[in-house]
């Protein structure tokens, strides 16, 4: 009797990275080394999809809608926009962390601009959807109407990002192979770490074996 091989499996990634403090700088860090082995959560289209339902930038119901009528590959072809976005953005934010935005700096936004041109957004009266009140309140809609909005509502949190965040509070973490961002939104700015119970206490264990190893 011959055996029906096994399909393979596929690793599944962990959950997406959130401790930037700032949703624009989530999408920077959806590449990271979170141990040893560097993980892009956008490499491809489902990844795309679930990176987008973990930060709560798509209705669940969009994206099932959005895979039931998708041609094969077009999900990667979007992803692979999303991840040239991310590397242009992240270009945009190194250059100028550390010090607020100018209307000088608006000239190299226009990429961002560019995109968010395509959006096809309307606004819409609907029942209030907090608590038993019977009100109503104007939400604003977004029509879905091809893999490629998915870029829409990322632009819309980078270009928020940048407009409502003091680029002053914006750093990179300490840690040296870690190449995360986050808004220092902490009293006094004092924050250094992405997280402080990864990259903080191996920076602490390298301090204390560096002082082991003078004291020899």
């Amino acid at each position: 009797m011959t055996k029906t091989p096994h399909a393979q499996t596929v690793p599944q990634r962990p959950p997406a990275i959130f401790v930037a403090d700032a949703l624009g700088l989530d999408f920077l860090n959806s590449v990271a080394t979170p141990v040893d082995t560097e993980i892009d959560w956008i490499d491809d289209g489902d990844g795309l999809l679930a990176w987008l339902a973990q930060a709560q930038l798509v209705p669940a119901e969009t994206l099932e809608a959005l895979r039931a009528q998708a041609m094969p590959g077009e999900f990667d072809n979007v992803a692979a926009q999303a991840r040239s976005l991310r590397e242009w953005f992240r270009g945009f934010v190194r250059q100028r962390k550390g010090r607020p935005l100018t209307s000088a700096d608006l000239r190299e936004l226009a990429p961002l601009n560019r995109l968010l041109e395509r959006d096809e957004g309307f606004g819409r009266i609907v029942a209030h959807d907090r608590g038993h009140g019977a009100g109503l309140a104007f939400r604003t809609m977004r029509r879905w109407r091809s893999p490629e909005a998915l870029l829409l509502p990322i632009g819309e949190a980078l270009a928020k990002f940048v407009c409502e965040e003091d680029f002053s509070n914006v750093k990179a973490c300490e840690g040296p192979a870690c190449t995360l961002m986050f808004a220092d939104h902490t009293r006094g700015r004092a924050r250094r770490w992405c997280i402080m119970a990864i990259c903080g206490n191996r920076a602490k264990q390298a301090a204390h074996r560096r002082r082991l190893k003078m004291q020899q």
